[in-house]
């Protein structure tokens, strides 16, 4: 969802992107260290450059666009759906982005507690290790229960995807649901004041 978020409407400033940049890719990188720190990568061992903004961003768009067949019929995120990736090119690319990472699991036991799986990397280039680790968790999340919950934000500016928290929940946050009241009343009224 991090990685999907990272094309927001900005305010007045219409949509964002905060890959647009190498230096964006750096900021992105830092916000997540806790997230990469989980996945053993160090985000201050990830020097970013053009070629890993680039296969961020190709994770990114294969993401979103695979986002938008989980929420069809309903419509994508008005951000990107005149350039979706199509669905079978997004699978490959998802698919080949995850598989560039060998990876084993390991048996992890600690003397007090319960055993835990983990993959171990063979991989030495931390920004093949981390693009495929952005690929794995968009796969785990995909073939998982919370996809069932994953909507796109239909407010007014908005273009975000979230995770549906209660039944009645239509926006991905509140201001978003505030924004979509004041539209439909400035509608309403605009309707009654223009007269036929």
């Amino acid at each position: 969802m991090a990685l999907a978020s990272t094309i927001h409407h900005g305010g007045d400033d219409g949509i964002v992107d905060d890959l647009d940049t190498v230096r964006g890719v750096a900021r992105w990188l830092q916000q997540q260290s806790e997230n990469l720190a989980g996945e053993g990568l160090a985000s201050g061992g990830l020097v970013a450059d053009e070629e890993l903004r680039d296969a961020i961003i190709g994770v990114r768009r294969a993401v979103r666009a695979l986002f938008a067949r989980v929420v069809s019929p309903a419509p994508p995120s008005p951000a990107d759906a005149h350039r979706l990736m199509p669905a079978d090119e997004a699978l490959a690319h998802l698919n080949a982005a995850a598989a560039r990472e060998p990876v084993a699991p390991q048996l992890h036991w600690p003397a007090e507690g319960a055993p835990a799986a983990r993959l171990l990397s063979a991989e030495a280039d931390p920004h093949v290790r981390l693009v495929a680790a952005l690929a794995r968790d968009a796969v785990d999340f995909l073939s998982g229960p919370e996809r069932e919950q994953l909507r796109a934000c239909h407010a007014p500016r908005c273009v975000r995807y979230f995770l549906k928290s209660h039944g009645r929940q239509e926006w991905c946050k509140p201001s978003c649901g505030n924004r979509a009241r004041v539209a439909r009343h400035y509608e309403r009224t605009r309707g009654t004041t223009a007269g036929p």
